[in-house]
């Protein structure tokens, strides 16, 4: 009965820690389990983030022209430089009094500004010259500025005046950066895709990638005044590698010494063929040039507004509101409109880039009048959102001109006198802006003449052209 009842008794005792044994390996199994789903549920919203910006990039056949990868190079130029922005502006505008800040600003423009307007046209002439560097000039101008970006947060601590050359040196590589990522965009194209439509989906990646990088960049403000500078190194070096990325057709050169148009071949046949060696914007129809002076009209208010509004709300903020919150409510509005703007753009199908100009500029006009008419904190959020949203979709139209109607000889070059001409625009709205009395009224009444300067002078040209020049062009090779 003992040897009987002893195999029961081992057989429990054995069960009893075989059954011991499992639980511990059920628990741990269900233990690692539950970390593992944790770590999934914690890394599905970064994985998943990522897809989903991936395939929205690459959508429609930008994946495979490499328009995508072009899109997300310009969301970390965006994220670069807005941190770099957060940066400057803590330093130069927000630390010190109004009547200071003034002065500040008007000589920060003055010192960036002026030698900025003799070194941005050497830009697009440098780069007709290197047009098999695209993808090197653009991975140059991403790490000037992650470099910059160091010079800056030192000089920011100590109060030296290389801050301003530095500011000046992230400016010119802010714009070279620009005019190449304008040159290339022709190259990525993907079947079906219009200009316009391209150049608002870049625009697009880089306004989401600044309205992400923003909040980012006031907490790391928040910690310390360096560390914004040091996201936006971190962001820059990340650019120069991916540039590199970028397909290698965006080197090529191919058809660039072919492609004039009809207004080119008939002066390169006439009498002038020996004199006319170099086509030029002259050579290209009027659409291009009163487009650029809308434009001009319209980043003129930009920077009006932007520098006007700073002061003024810092003053007299809106009703019920602090001055940050003022300027935020502002801020907001005017971002809100021009990534509207440019998401318009995006879906835009238009073969008539002249007429969205003119329409555009004259919505503004409507919107600056009514606001100087009956000024209020309400009117004052609506035109800076009607200003971002007609700036925006008016520059996309500028480079659709410029990319159909421009040698591409001479493309670069074109940008690169488009660009610095608006941002001299800028400028100059700003300085006016930063003199003029601290009166909302008086204030949107000269920004309403702005407009209207500009658009009373070239609506009967665009609209010229758009009945005789809109024709569809052939796309380059």
């Amino acid at each position: 009965m003992a040897a009987a009842r002893t195999p029961p008794g081992a057989a429990g005792v054995g069960g009893a820690k075989g059954f011991k044994g499992s639980s511990r390996g059920s628990g741990s199994g269900r233990f690692s389990g539950s970390v593992r789903a944790v770590g999934h549920a914690l890394h599905l919203p970064v994985t998943g983030t990522v897809r989903g910006i991936r395939r929205a990039t690459h959508a429609h056949g930008a994946g495979e022209s490499g328009l995508g990868k072009l899109i997300e190079l310009h969301a970390v130029n965006g994220a670069g430089d807005v941190m770099i922005t957060i940066a400057l502006a803590s330093t130069v505008f927000f630390s010190v009094p109004t009547d200071e800040a003034r002065g500040r600003v008007a000589l920060y423009l003055a010192v960036t500004m002026a030698p900025f307007t003799v070194l941005a046209p050497v830009i697009g002439p440098l780069f007709d010259r290197l047009p098999h560097g695209r993808r090197a000039a653009m991975a140059g101008a991403m790490l000037a500025r992650a470099l910059l970006a160091l010079i800056i947060s030192g000089a920011a601590a100590s109060g030296s005046l290389e801050l301003y050359p530095a500011a000046l040196g992230v400016l010119v590589a802010s714009k070279a950066y620009g005019v190449v990522r304008s040159a290339v965009v022709p190259r990525l194209l993907p079947p079906r895709f219009s200009l316009v439509k391209a150049n608002s989906r870049v625009t697009l990646g880089g306004l989401l990638a600044t309205g992400v990088a923003a909040p980012i960049g006031a907490v790391l403000q928040a910690i310390g005044s360096p560390w914004p500078l040091y996201g936006a190194f971190l962001i820059f070096i990340a650019g120069t590698f991916l540039s590199f990325s970028l397909p290698p057709k965006v080197d090529s050169a191919k058809g660039e010494d072919r492609a004039l148009l009809a207004a080119d071949e008939q002066h390169l046949h006439g009498p002038h063929r020996k004199a006319l060696k170099r086509p030029g914007l002259r050579t290209v129809g009027t659409a291009v040039t009163h487009a650029l002076g809308a434009n001009a009209a319209l980043r003129c208010l930009s920077g009006f507004l932007i520098f006007f509004l700073a002061f003024l709300l810092r003053e007299h903020p809106l009703t019920g509101e602090s001055a940050a919150v003022s300027l935020g409510i502002v801020g907001v509005a005017a971002g809100a409109g021009n990534a509207l703007g440019t998401a318009v753009g995006a879906w835009l199908r238009s073969r008539a880039p002249e007429v969205i100009i003119v329409t555009v500029v004259a919505i503004v006009l409507g919107a600056a009048i009514t606001a100087a008419l009956f000024f209020s904190a309400f009117l004052v959020a609506c035109l800076a959102a009607i200003a971002g949203f007609a700036q925006a979709l008016a520059k996309l139209s500028l480079d659709a001109l410029i990319q159909r109607d421009v040698p591409e000889l001479v493309r670069t070059s074109a940008f690169a006198r488009s660009e610095t001409l608006l941002q001299m625009a800028w400028v100059l709205g700003g300085a006016i802006g930063i003199v003029l009395p601290l009166n909302g009224v008086l204030g949107l009444s000269v920004g309403a003449a702005i407009v209207a300067a500009g658009w009373l002078t070239t609506v009967r040209g665009l609209l010229a052209a758009a009945r005789h020049g809109g024709a569809a062009r052939p796309r380059v090779a």
